[in-house]
């Protein structure tokens, strides 16, 4: 496992909503198009459509049984932790990500604003709308907090062919943060209202650039102080994760054809390119697209 055995965790940073129900939901395939457009946009490459994940109106969410407010808390304290259960690993993931993110905007002058990680189960409120835990992991602008029903993972790997492993956890994560500093450097600003799709679209240029700041970050975990040294290993399970969310992948999986003019995340080869020119590079600048150059 990758953490750094005495490093701190920092369980704030982590909102744990898991097992508390949302009461009525909204239906993320009907009603207003902004707020669908806004959710793909954001995802890190799931559409709702495809995956079956759409909500239907006045359907109530099952009582769960909530976790204790705490339990981060007092579960994740030290690396130590998070290489042996699965939330305490997002967090340190999460702390990671932030530490990098923070020293970097410090070095070019600016000021990184951390973002909570919401954990959920089933389903949750954004202040984008409502969301299935089918949409798969997003972000969301309006209240800076990046979304994760942790059953995400799973499905990943049976559905969508990823071999898992911890690593690629850290590569979605760190894909979802990246949408937060293209939200703080004015990236997303710069491509919104683009309905344009396909592989050189907008959009996929959005993504993709996300996809190349996780492997900046991934460049730089070690020297965060959370994570050892990356194995060949960890490496290629980040990458087989950015080749199961390509467009490409999706589509055959669900659909049963391709139908490249409807890209909104960009093709697996694609995908795992953006990802690896950030790894190569360390660079944030490598990662410049259309309107952010």
């Amino acid at each position: 496992m990758p953490f750094n055995n005495q490093s701190r965790l920092d369980p704030s940073q982590v909102q744990d909503r898991r097992g508390r129900g949302v009461g009525t939901t909204v239906a993320l395939g009907g009603g207003g198009l902004g707020l669908v457009v806004l959710l793909v946009a954001m995802l890190l490459g799931v559409n709702p459509a495809d995956l079956g994940g759409v909500v239907e109106p006045q359907q109530q969410t099952a009582p769960q049984s909530p976790v204790s407010a705490d339990t981060l808390e007092r579960e994740c304290q030290t690396g130590a932790d998070a290489n042996e259960r699965e939330d305490c690993r997002l967090v340190g993931f999460v702390n990671s990500i932030q530490s990098f993110w923070t020293d970097e905007f410090s070095r070019r002058g600016g000021t990184y604003q951390p973002a909570q990680l919401v954990l959920f189960t089933e389903a949750t409120e954004a202040a984008c709308g409502y969301a299935s835990a089918a949409v798969g992991p997003f972000y969301c602008p309006r209240d800076q907090l990046v979304y994760l029903d942790m059953s995400f993972f799973e499905e990943l790997r049976t559905r969508f062919g990823a071999q898992g492993g911890a690593f690629a956890e850290g590569y979605v994560l760190a894909h979802e943060y990246g949408h937060h500093v293209q939200n703080l450097t004015g990236a997303l600003d710069a491509q919104a209202g683009a309905r344009d799709t396909g592989p050189e679209s907008g959009a996929v240029q959005i993504e993709l650039q996300a996809d190349c700041l996780a492997g900046v970050w991934a460049f730089h975990a070690t020297e965060t102080g959370y994570l050892t040294k990356l194995s060949d290993e960890e490496i290629a399970q980040s990458l087989d994760a950015a080749a199961a969310v390509g467009d490409d992948r999706i589509q055959q999986q669900t659909q049963g054809y391709v139908t490249p003019e409807a890209w909104t995340h960009g093709s697996s080869e694609q995908r795992q390119l953006a990802f690896k020119d950030g790894l190569q590079s360390g660079n944030l600048d490598t990662c410049a697209t259309p309107g952010t150059q």
